[in-house]
């Protein structure tokens, strides 16, 4: 059931500028996150308001969350296998061999150094190469 209060109190957070959304952070909570953002401070506000009145995540909603934020092994690389990664039209193919990947001819000491070769750019190899996710996933 929706509160009426509660909805005056989240809209509320709409009228204030970061200094008031850090005033009222302090007055709930404490110390107010550095943030300098003053649509994400409001979020964060209204979503801690809101969990308060109606109640927070679900246990089975906080594991998803917790297991999706753990880090994802990066597979092991062996000898023989064989990286794949089209780039700007073109499929790269690195082949692992002992002590490092051959790429064009050439052995790299790192997929970092290939990445680079490939792109004229600094890159992380494993992931310019699908090895490794995105931190924000």
């Amino acid at each position: 059931m929706i509160d009426p209060a509660v909805t005056e109190e989240v809209r509320a957070l709409e009228r204030l500028d970061l200094e008031g959304l850090r005033a009222v952070w302090r007055e709930r909570y404490g110390t107010p996150p550095t943030l300098r953002s003053t649509d994400l401070l409001a979020r964060l506000l209204a979503w801690g308001i809101q969990s308060e009145a109606f109640g927070g995540l679900d246990a089975e909603t906080r594991s998803t969350l917790f297991r999706m934020s753990l880090p994802v092994a990066a597979p092991s690389l062996a000898p023989g296998m064989r990286l794949e990664r089209v780039w700007r039209g073109t499929t790269q193919t690195v082949e692992i061999v002992e002590g490092g990947f051959r790429w064009s001819g050439q052995t790299y000491r790192s997929l970092s150094q290939v990445a680079q070769a490939i792109t004229g750019v600094k890159w992380n190899g494993p992931r310019f190469f699908g090895l490794r996710q995105d931190p924000a996933r």
